[in-house]
């Protein structure tokens, strides 16, 4: 069994429980939409991470490998970070809802090609994708959902007690169905925008087989940002409620997966 010893005794061995402790979280956070941001520096992940072990330590008790360098040292520390991947990815799915909507608007919009540099995921997303992405982050911290998904990932220690139990296949299909329930998220936020959108496309083609002398490009384009600016608008004060229920859902799911 290879086990690293710098002589410290029990002190040593409470360290390498605290780094145990540690992966798991890490992987959560790393995987999670907020905590795991490209905006958050590595340090203020690695101080908070060690944080919240630290109290788990305190807390719970749990147990590390006798030998982390070993076969089953190692394959434990996996098992730790795919549970932390899976908890965090769970918290993903709910947030990815709103910036698949704004890519149904966008499109619908014409809008497509306004896209920028999303400092979270790093990639290019749409205008509409950043302003949704804002609102659902100022509501998931101002609700408080953020600490609620912090005492889960604590609680998941009682459900999956580190080197005993694995993931389950049953686990993985409620990842499934989560992303299931993202593509219906998405599309009940983006269907009202959308028909409006519809009807407004479906007019420009009319006018434009009435009159073919119009240019149904700088008439449609404009048209189509118009209405969907204005749909936005209107539809505006339901955008809070329908924030408030993804981050409800987001913790939600957290909770079906850690669930005995």
């Amino acid at each position: 069994m290879l086990q690293l010893n710098f002589g410290f005794g029990a002190l040593e061995a409470d360290f390498w429980r605290w780094m145990f402790v540690m992966t798991r979280i890490g992987a959560a956070m790393f995987a999670a939409p907020l905590f795991g941001a490209a905006t958050v520096p590595p340090q203020v992940r690695v101080i908070a991470t060690g944080a919240i072990a630290l109290l788990i330590c305190g807390w719970t008790p749990v147990v590390a490998p006798p030998a982390l360098l070993s076969v089953g040292g190692l394959l434990s520390v996996g098992n730790e970070v795919v549970i932390g991947l899976a908890i965090g990815f769970a918290l993903q799915l709910s947030f990815a809802a709103p910036t698949l909507a704004a890519e149904i608007i966008g499109g619908g919009m014409g809008m497509s090609i306004a896209t920028t540099a999303d400092p979270v995921s790093g990639a290019h997303s749409p205008a509409m994708g950043q302003y949704f992405a804002v609102v659902l982050t100022v509501i998931f911290l101002g609700t408080g959902a953020h600490l609620n998904w912090i005492a889960l990932l604590v609680d998941s220690y009682a459900t999956f007690p580190p080197g005993t139990t694995w993931l389950a296949p049953g686990r993985m299909d409620l990842i499934t169905q989560f992303a299931g329930q993202m593509f219906i998220t998405a599309l009940l936020i983006a269907l009202p925008v959308t028909l409006i959108l519809l009807l407004v496309q479906v007019t420009t083609g009319i006018i434009s087989r009435s009159a073919p002398s119009l240019n149904l490009f700088s008439l449609g384009l404009p048209a189509g940002v118009l209405a969907g600016l204005a749909a936005m608008i209107a539809t505006a004060p339901m955008l809070p409620d329908v924030m408030v229920d993804i981050a409800a859902t987001a913790v939600g799911h957290t909770a079906a997966l850690i669930a005995q």
